[in-house]
């Protein structure tokens, strides 16, 4: 049976028509993702590829889409007089596979993404969702009997949290919160089900027909879905390129509608001509993250041990990771990127609104960076002591240093970043730092494992808070890839997560930055703008202010 469908859609294919229901060519989208995503499983994602296509297979609680939070599965919710609970009233929905989608999913979907044995990347953000015994049971000092959330009935679904948080519920629009069905992630360990066709389910505005490893995949239009009458695409074709002027290419030939990013060089002209060509200002930051932690032991040590051996290297230094901060024109490289990124001067970028109404970036202040040439004389001063304090001379500095390497994933823009940085460090501090790039799935495997000098990162907020950014380099946070451990830092964020002051939860953030760049673990160096390009027969495309795009409400005018 399945041969003589195959013959059927290829004759149909050959005479021009369609193998979906009679449809044709415009109700197809052409879609390059960026790179292969390490999982589809929204309880085990991190990046931000996995999270463009989880957000249009899956939905949570509420979707947000260019700002405005959207009820989802919730069609309404309720919070308490004291804003400790949260009653969210539940659609009737359904799986892909038809089968009812009810409350207690969101229990079983919640539960396991904090569940220590599930290991999701993405655990320690319940800390920041405040929600009754969830980081006990994330850090296996509680039980899951413990939590506070409760399927009330199969629609209501209750949320009991430690303190009103007022970011809570456009939070449950991210994708760590999304649902997933039982059965089916029990049928793939590991999160394999959600790449597997076979027994993939989801309950979004698309599912999965079919996953090509390292080539693409093929969503298709979820009848199921309660809103799908909205839905104008019967398939997503996407593609997994993430070299920018292949993809770029495959677009000007018309062989893709929407494409992430392009190359660096095309940026100024793209601005200036194409009405196709997108920016947006993005709620996150491009830095390198300095090793400090070589050893492994869990402490920022001595960069040598007695006999000379390396312990935690030579980033330890506090007084070299600011010289090589400081020694960067990041004015430079962002006026050479020319897609509106604004230079770096801490790692919050501008966009949120503290207490008083003031943008945290601007009251903030840059650290004493100056974002120009301006820091240069005293990157010198402070190579020249951190010689001293290593025990080495600056002679013997700069050898060391051109031993180590600034690794990057593949793309021309990072490549292009970190060629301008290691030009600059050449020039200003008299070393050439060797430069080295992975595939992406092997950089992340390489980067949490610690097996780097400096890396390349890059950070989005997951919601409105600063603490969405601050808090990946916490101790405990799989995330902190520079390896930084200060307890005055992550006491000063447990103080904020804590305050039921918003006046005090600011003034915590703001010393709590203020403790880090002063550390500076890493060196930022500007914060994002989101480029796109979308052919404008793409109609009715949306985006998260966090940056996933938006598919559920789309349709294809071809003419």
């Amino acid at each position: 049976m399945k041969k003589l469908l195959l013959v059927v859609v290829s004759l149909m294919l050959v005479l021009g028509l369609s193998a979906c229901g009679g449809k044709d060519e415009g109700d197809v989208l052409r879609w390059n993702i960026g790179a292969d995503p390490a999982t589809l499983d929204p309880g085990l994602n991190g990046a931000s590829d996995g999270g463009n296509v989880i957000n249009n297979t899956h939905e949570g609680l509420v979707r947000e889409i260019n700002g405005e939070v959207l009820p989802g599965i919730a069609e309404s919710w309720d919070v308490s007089a004291d804003g400790k609970t949260v009653t969210f009233n539940l659609r009737e929905s359904n799986w892909s596979d038809g089968s009812a989608l009810t409350a207690d999913d969101f229990v079983y979907s919640w539960l396991r993404a904090m569940d220590p044995a599930t290991a999701s990347e993405y655990s320690w953000i319940w800390h920041y969702t405040n929600v009754v015994g969830a980081e006990d049971y994330v850090n296996g000092d509680g039980t899951a009997a413990e939590v506070g959330i409760t399927a009330v009935d199969s629609y209501t679904f209750q949320v009991e949290l430690i303190q009103p948080t007022n970011y809570f519920v456009s939070l449950m629009a991210f994708y760590h919160f999304m649902p997933v069905k039982e059965s089916a992630v029990d049928a793939g360990a590991d999160g394999t089900w959600a790449k597997d066709p076979d027994v993939y389910v989801s309950n979004g505005a698309f599912v999965l027909e079919e996953y090509k490893l390292g080539e693409g995949l093929t969503l298709v239009k979820n009848d199921e879905y309660w809103n799908a009458d909205e839905v104008g695409i019967d398939t997503i074709e996407a593609k997994f390129i993430d070299d920018a002027s292949t993809a770029y290419a495959s677009y000007q030939s018309g062989d893709l509608d929407f494409i992430p990013s392009v190359p660096t060089d095309e940026v100024a002209v793209l601005i200036a001509e194409s009405n196709e060509f997108y920016v947006f200002p993005l709620l996150g930051t491009y830095y390198y993250s300095f090793n400090m932690d070589k050893d492994g032991n869990g402490v920022n040590g001595d960069a040598f041990d007695t006999n000379g051996d390396e312990v935690d290297g030579l980033f330890v230094n506090q007084k070299l990771r600011t010289a090589l901060s400081y020694s960067i024109n990041r004015e430079a490289i962002t006026e050479a990127l020319g897609a509106g990124q604004v230079p770096a001067g801490g790692f919050v970028p501008p966009g949120f609104l503290d207490d008083d109404g003031n943008d945290f970036f601007e009251t903030a202040g840059m650290y004493g960076m100056v974002v120009d040439d301006g820091n240069f004389d005293e990157a010198v001063t402070l190579f020249e002591e951190a010689a001293t304090e290593l025990g080495m001379t600056v002679s013997e500095l700069i050898t060391a240093l051109e031993g180590e390497t600034l690794l990057y994933n593949t793309s021309e823009g990072h490549q292009f970043v970190a060629e301008k940085v290691q030009e600059q460090w050449a020039n200003n501090l008299g070393f050439t730092i060797n430069l080295a790039n992975e595939e992406w799935a092997v950089f992340q495997d390489t980067r949490s494992a610690g097996n780097f000098d400096i890396a390349r990162g890059g950070w989005l907020t997951d919601f409105m808070d600063p603490s969405g950014l601050l808090s990946i380099f916490e101790s405990s946070n799989a995330y902190n890839d520079p390896n930084y451990y200060n307890d005055t830092f992550d006491q000063l964020l447990a103080d904020a997560t804590a305050a039921t002051d918003e006046s005090v939860h600011f003034d915590k953030l703001y010393e709590a930055q203020e403790e880090f760049m002063n550390d500076m673990p890493i060196i930022p160096v500007y914060h994002y703008t989101d480029t796109m390009l979308v052919s404008d027969v793409v109609v009715n495309w949306g985006r998260s202010v966090l940056g996933s795009v938006d598919f559920t409400r789309t349709s294809i005018d071809r003419g």
